[in-house]
């Protein structure tokens, strides 16, 4: 007995150490066969015995790092085109760091939003005291190039993906655009420098119309805490007297789930359904109103294509729940969410993993987006909001 004791002792030190070496950057394929065979089959070892290939055969050298990057960029790919899923995507280390960056709201970049057109990319806001306010960038304006490369073509969505992509970058770095302003026919060279931004994810005022006091609230991002700042601009244009409240959701893309459900308690009492979803992994989820809403008045939710997925959720629960009316384009229409799964080599994998619906039970992926009570497009080559215009009289009478 104490000899085979021994034998599984030894067997066990081998196993360690050989796992050991793969841990500490041996490559797979590097093993004896007879390892290889048991420690790697069936799809996994075939990626390593084609890595292995192109790593002694290609006719240049190959960077093993970019085939593996390669490699998860296509099973992505093809989850997209089988399952025409625009949202499931592979994040590179260095993606992954943009991407946090942005999600948190504090990122480098130029300090501007965008929209896809035609010729580029539109100009459809620029963050005051921002380079790109510094550098005369102006809502209206279209950038055509960045760094001498076109934005245009494709996709819509992943043509203005791939001009923000572009133009973000380290902080201190020059990013160079070419930009067509209302009317210009060819476009102008803009050289800026890149700088630390941080999204506003508030802004309020009160307008007035017909004699009535109403509150207009832009809220930007659903990231961590912010619906407490939601609450306190609310707040504030109350203080100031608002009868009813326009809140701006244009131009948000969403974010963290448990943010749309505490959003909409700022509005609603506690108990209305916000959301439900469904998913193969996790299971079915009813997502409720918290309580401590503010006092209720009449509400407008402005929105348009970029208004996406924790915006959406939050549009819908306000116009299910409470009655608002909804004004500006068709929402983006994103049904579906996903989770982020970190990867041993600083990347990561956002994959989708389920479904959700508003409280009436609509995905909003099949219907294709939000269409709002009342249309309206607000034109960024003019100085006045029309969208705004509309959704401020609303409340006539």
């Amino acid at each position: 007995m104490r000899g085979a004791g021994t034998v599984v002792a030894i067997v066990a030190t081998l196993l360690a150490v050989l796992l050991g070496g793969i841990w500490l950057g041996g490559h797979p394929a590097k093993l004896p066969e007879f390892v290889r065979e048991h420690l790697i089959g069936g799809s996994a070892g075939l990626n390593v015995e084609a890595t292995e290939l192109i790593e002694d055969s290609y006719y240049r050298k190959v960077d093993a790092h970019q085939l593996t990057d390669g490699s998860l960029q296509g099973m992505v790919r093809e989850l997209r085109r089988r399952y025409r899923d625009r949202f499931s995507d592979y994040f590179s280390p260095q993606a992954q760091q943009r991407f946090d960056e942005e999600i948190s709201g504090h990122f480098s970049g130029i300090g501007v939003e965008i929209q896809p057109v035609t010729r580029g990319v539109l100009v459809a806001r620029v963050f005051h005291r921002s380079p790109a306010a510094r550098a005369g960038l102006a809502r209206g304006d279209v950038i055509v190039t960045v760094d001498g490369r076109p934005v245009a073509g494709g996709e819509p969505g992943r043509s203005a993906e791939r001009a923000k992509e572009m133009i973000l970058g380290p902080e201190g770095t020059a990013v160079t655009l070419g930009v067509l302003g209302p009317g210009e026919k060819a476009p102008r060279r803009v050289r800026i420098v890149r700088a630390q931004i941080r999204t506003p994810i508030t802004a309020t005022r009160i307008e007035r119309m017909h004699g009535r006091k109403i509150g207009y609230v832009r809220f930007s991002i659903f990231d961590e805490g912010s619906h407490a700042l939601l609450r306190h601009a609310v707040r504030r244009v109350e203080r100031e007297g608002a009868e009813a409240i326009v809140l701006d959701l244009r131009g948000n893309g969403g974010g963290l789930l448990e943010e749309a459900v505490l959003s909409a308690s700022v509005f609603l009492p506690k108990g209305e359904v916000v959301v439900t979803t469904k998913s193969r992994t996790q299971g079915n989820a009813v997502y409720k109103t918290v309580g401590d809403n503010l006092p209720q008045r009449p509400l407008a939710v402005l929105i348009d294509r970029n208004t996406a997925s924790a915006a959406e959720i939050l549009t819908a629960a306000l116009a299910d729940d409470a009655g608002a009316k909804t004004v500006g384009t068709r929402s983006y229409g994103k049904g579906v969410f996903q989770q982020e799964l970190g990867l041993s080599n600083g990347g990561a994998l956002k994959l989708t993993v389920g479904e959700y619906f508003t409280p009436n039970g609509v995905n909003l992926a099949q219907s294709h987006g939000i269409h709002p009570d009342v249309r309206a497009r607000d034109d960024p080559r003019t100085p006045q909001d029309e969208a705004l215009e509309r959704a401020l009289s609303t409340f006539h009478g």
